[in-house]
């Protein structure tokens, strides 16, 4: 093929598609799909509604339940641009920035070649505490126009970490998994990330990345362990949002979700880190959590060990039976 007919096919293709295709992990049917991700609709998720503070469904600080909350609208505010699975020999920050990442290089040449629908990149970063290695799970949204500077996601993107902290939430949903999984996740729906774990935000050229540091809550690191003890046979639903905190700032919106269908730890692509990075113990998992590239070691009696300290521990705000609000 010749480099003109390559560059027309790749501007026809869309650098998200480039993106989606480039990433690690593939793409999977929504329903049927496994070893991979999708995009679960947004009304899977039930989210603050209109009168959630006013009505009765709750205060600012949540515990609202069931009331006051709805099924959030289908649409997100952003678009998927992938999901990668990668691991390494210490934890991995700030990939936006790094060359040997496929959806940060297809970006950033959209961006040269002033394509408009390269607008903004947000990529969510969960690391993954292990030894010997650690991993990150990556998620990548776009916004293919301007994000209204007045908006909660403008303000967001826009913000200092302190509001940051305060605001960004996870909304997850257990879809299929054994019962100890879907009972001990899926009783914490909501979350406010920046307030359980250490969320690092590194910004760049038309994009944001928030980093997740697993490893800092003992309680996190946990839950981690009993999903990935199973993780061949869980699918989980994750939504990321910036929280409303007041009536005028509802209905909540999802800016991106992801289904998570049951993952192969060995599907994971080893990137190099320099030889210098060193995970701190805080990133590091609790004692005896060790991730091997095909599988978790654990047994019953760890897992229900587990389940009991996040039963008794987990401070997330707002608990929701089933996980999905339903």
């Amino acid at each position: 093929m010749s480099p003109r007919r390559e560059k027309a096919e790749e501007k026809q293709q869309g650098w998200r598609e480039e993106a989606v295709s480039g990433a690690s992990l593939r793409q999977v049917d929504l329903e049927r799909g496994a070893n991979g991700w999708a995009s679960p609709p947004g009304d899977l998720f039930h989210l603050r509604a209109r009168g959630y503070f006013s009505g009765g469904g709750g205060g600012g600080g949540g515990g609202g339940g069931r009331r006051g909350k709805a099924p959030s609208a289908a649409e997100w505010l952003l678009r998927p641009a992938g999901v990668d699975w990668l691991r390494s020999h210490s934890r991995l920050d700030h990939v936006l920035a790094r060359d040997d990442i496929p959806v940060a290089a297809a970006f950033r040449r959209a961006r040269l070649r002033k394509d408009p629908s390269a607008h903004f990149l947000l990529a969510v970063n969960l690391q993954v505490p292990g030894r010997p290695d650690a991993y990150s799970a990556v998620f990548y949204f776009a916004a293919e126009a301007a994000i209204p500077a007045e908006s909660l996601l403008g303000r967001f993107v826009h913000g200092d970490d302190a509001y940051r902290n305060a605001r960004f939430k996870i909304v997850n949903r257990i879809v299929k998994g054994p019962w100890l999984v879907r009972a001990t996740v899926g009783n914490y729906a909501a979350c406010l990330l920046g307030r359980a774990l250490t969320c690092r935000y590194h910004g760049g050229d038309g994009y944001l990345e928030i980093d997740v540091d697993i490893g800092s809550s003992a309680i996190a690191s946990a839950i981690l362990h009993l999903a990935l003890g199973a993780v061949t046979s869980v699918t989980i639903d994750m939504g990321f949002l910036v929280e409303s905190q007041s009536e005028e700032e509802l209905p909540e919106r999802l800016f991106g979700a992801v289904r998570i269908a049951q993952m192969e730890m060995g599907a994971a692509k080893y990137v190099e880190t320099a030889p210098d990075d060193v995970v701190p113990e805080a990133g590091r998992a609790a004692a005896g959590f060790r991730v091997h590239s095909a599988k978790v070691a654990n047994d019953s009696r760890h897992q229900e060990r587990a389940a009991g300290k996040v039963g008794r521990s987990m401070s997330c705000q707002e608990r929701e039976s089933g996980g999905g609000g339903k």
